[in-house]
């Protein structure tokens, strides 16, 4: 990685901080995985980034939630039916109050699945004034359980579309920050700064940008995958 791009990352990331300074709650949602036996313990770049700034903010109050520790069932595709849209109807909300203290969590994953985690999530969403996504760049596209929260958090979105009610997070800002080895991350954070706007956030610029390590798509290397996690270091973690 040449020392002026080092220097182009370290700018951004100094200007996510700054305006992370300005909340008083806010929520990061990490999305990638690993193994929980990792040699020591090691958690996915991204995961590391959102804790690195919170260690870095000191002030505001930031909830960090590694998303893939959680039970969340998988979307069940309610969008599209013979009877049109059900996603999002009244009769999914969650009627425990203490899960869903905002009234706003309707979906019928969680009313359909006992176990199901997806409330601790909105819960902590919806007392928030900033979520910021986090998570990494897998064949092309965001890693499976981004997808996976994205799509069991249409509800959000649905009902404003379709349903025609309130738009629930309007005054939410937001933003992702992705992670990538060597491919297609700068066109996966257009896409999913779009998949946000239309869920109904202010998607926050200085929140949104990508850090890839390598321009070659064709370097999978096993150098390449070790001077990543430590230029990475050097940039972000002070490493």
């Amino acid at each position: 990685m040449r020392s002026t791009d080092e220097q182009m990352y370290k700018s951004i990331f100094d200007n996510t901080l700054e305006a992370l300074k300005h909340y008083k709650k806010i929520l990061f949602l990490t999305t990638s995985n690993r193994w929980q036996g990792e040699e020591g313990g090691e958690k996915p770049k991204s995961t590391q980034l959102a804790y690195e700034i919170v260690k870095r903010l000191g002030g505001p109050q930031v909830s960090i939630i590694e998303v893939p520790l959680f039970t969340i069932h998988p979307c069940e595709g309610n969008v599209s039916t013979e009877r049109g849209n059900t996603c999002g109807v009244a009769d999914a909300r969650t009627k425990d109050p203490f899960k869903n203290p905002s009234g706003y969590h309707r979906c019928w994953a969680s009313v359909n699945n006992k176990d199901d985690e997806l409330w601790k999530i909105s819960k902590e969403l919806f007392a928030s004034e900033c979520v910021v996504f986090f998570g990494s760049v897998r064949w092309g596209q965001m890693n499976s359980t981004y997808q996976k929260l994205i799509e069991r958090l249409t509800w959000i979105e649905n009902r404003h579309s379709t349903l025609g009610e309130e738009n629930i997070v309007q005054n939410i800002d937001a933003g992702i920050i992705i992670v990538s080895q060597n491919w297609n991350s700068s066109q996966v954070l257009d896409t999913q700064k779009k998949v946000l706007e239309f869920f109904g956030f202010n998607v926050a610029e200085d929140l949104c940008w990508n850090w890839q390590y390598s321009k070659d798509e064709t370097d999978e290397s096993q150098s390449s995958y070790i001077d990543a996690a430590k230029q990475f270091a050097k940039i972000f973690l002070g490493e």
